[in-house]
């Protein structure tokens, strides 16, 4: 396909998608688009991600702490001997 025809090709298109955009404008319009449900927000989703990430650190630490067989007082003890030490915040 030569470029004359693409180009052709992309005007077509692009007086198409125009056409759409008026008639979706009118008022009565004779297009029915199915909305769906609302979009969730980005608060939402980084809320739910965030839940993921805690839910899958938890199970992480669960199985390690059943490895090396330790117990949640000896792990809390450890975070606070490496906090105290300023190894993490």
């Amino acid at each position: 396909m030569d470029e004359r025809e693409k180009l052709r090709k992309f005007r077509e298109l692009d007086d198409a998608f125009a056409e759409a955009l008026r008639e979706l404008e009118k008022p009565n319009s004779r297009f029915n688009i199915p909305t769906g449900p609302p979009v969730r927000s980005l608060e939402e989703r980084e809320a739910n991600d965030e839940q993921v990430r805690q839910h899958v650190f938890e199970q992480r630490l669960k199985a390690l702490m059943n490895e090396h067989a330790q117990s949640k007082e000896s792990v809390a003890m450890l975070l606070r001997t490496m906090q105290s030490l300023g190894h993490i915040a």
